[in-house]
């Protein structure tokens, strides 16, 4: 229910409060396991966007501290909130994924066509024998459950090991400047320890709004692809703060949480691929200008984002020779000069001795859609 009597955020104000729950106001001295932990995870689609997520955010960062981290299990890659691959310290990645398992439970049933006379708890105890006997590619996995069920869809077969497993990438995908096609094992025997049991919300709610609030409760269930979270917030209402956005909707947020002044300058930011930040609220005007909705992405695919006065500006891509930054609009002279050293910066953190031009130029995409999509 909308609270008419809480305190007003503009857009401006949401903006640079999430900013600075995201570490993009100022980077931050944090280490990486820490930032990933503070996130909730990385949204890790591909295997760069994670390291290029954290260049963004913190002071002193270098590719190969998250890739040790990884070669370590300190942190991996599952699939977690929205049905998407996300990078979790080993902690999160055996609670989260209990957390969001209803929601896999859930899109198993999108697929129920192609597993009919499927048991999905055989299937399941099957898949995990196997992929704990030795990780398996999703090919190797899909023919070795058709064998089992040769009547059924080979896609449902791999899907349904997915949702009801929590199956993590084991290394060397996902580490730094190594190729690795995806190979699957359970969390579990990965990383050496039982999954915990399902956590209430409550606790993941106050780390949401510590990441990425002020929020609504829409906004949350937008980020964990969730449903029927009111209650959790409901239970925790004495012990947060509410405010309401332009549009009247009531936000909640924690206390003591920094909410800078709206006029709080920020920084230009270089951004990876469906970077968590443009994707874990309802409403996202707070960082997209609704003029530029739909237009960091095609269809499936999305672009890697620039931010300009903590808003969506523009997409950038490396070419063999170039940092290629493509703004929505025009920007001033000073923009521009920013852009470069950040630019500069950001090359210098995740290419170090490597020769870049940085040139602007010009976006000609037009294209609406939803991104999403496993990795």
């Amino acid at each position: 229910m909308t609270k008419t009597t809480a305190p007003a955020l503009d857009t401006r104000a949401l903006n640079r409060a999430t900013l600075d729950r995201q570490l993009l106001l100022r980077r931050a001295d944090l280490s990486a396991k820490a930032a990933v932990e503070h996130l909730l995870g990385l949204q890790a689609q591909n295997v760069k966007p994670p390291y290029y997520a954290l260049a963004a955010r913190l002071d002193g960062f270098a590719p190969e501290e998250l890739s040790a981290l990884m070669a370590d299990r300190e942190v991996a890659r599952i699939v977690t909130m929205r049905s998407t691959i996300h990078t979790h310290t080993a902690e999160d990645t055996l609670t989260l994924r209990p957390l969001v398992q209803a929601a896999r439970d859930r899109e198993l049933t999108l697929f129920r066509k192609g597993l009919q006379g499927v048991d999905l708890d055989r299937l399941a105890a099957i898949a995990r024998d196997l992929v704990e006997a030795e990780p398996r590619t999703m090919k190797q996995l899909r023919e070795e459950l058709l064998a089992q069920w040769p009547d059924a869809d080979p896609q449902a077969l791999g899907i349904a090991a997915r949702c009801r497993l929590p199956l993590v990438q084991v290394t060397p995908r996902g580490l730094w400047g190594r190729r690795g096609q995806v190979a699957l094992t359970t969390a579990e025997h990965w990383l050496g320890r039982p999954a915990e049991p399902s956590p209430a919300p409550d606790a993941t709610v106050l780390r949401y709004l510590a990441a990425f609030g002020p929020a609504s409760v829409k906004d949350m269930q937008t980020w964990a692809g969730l449903t029927r979270l009111r209650d959790a917030f409901e239970r925790l209402r004495p012990r947060l703060v509410t405010f309401r956005d332009e549009k009247g909707v009531e936000l909640f947020d924690l206390p003591d949480a920094p909410r800078p002044d709206a006029d709080t300058p920020a920084p230009p930011c270089f951004l990876p691929e469906f970077d968590n930040l443009l994707l874990s609220h309802a409403d996202r005007t707070r960082v997209i200008p609704p003029a530029y909705w739909g237009r960091s992405w095609v269809g499936n695919m999305a672009y890697s984002t620039l931010l300009v006065d903590g808003f969506l500006a523009g997409v950038w891509k490396l070419e063999e020779d170039a940092l290629v930054v493509e703004p929505f609009g025009t920007l001033t002279r000073a923009q521009r000069e920013e852009v470069t050293e950040e630019g500069v910066r950001m090359l210098a953190v995740m290419h170090p001795g490597s020769s870049y031009d940085i040139r602007f130029g010009t976006v000609v995409r037009e294209s609406r859609g939803t991104p999403g999509g496993h990795g």
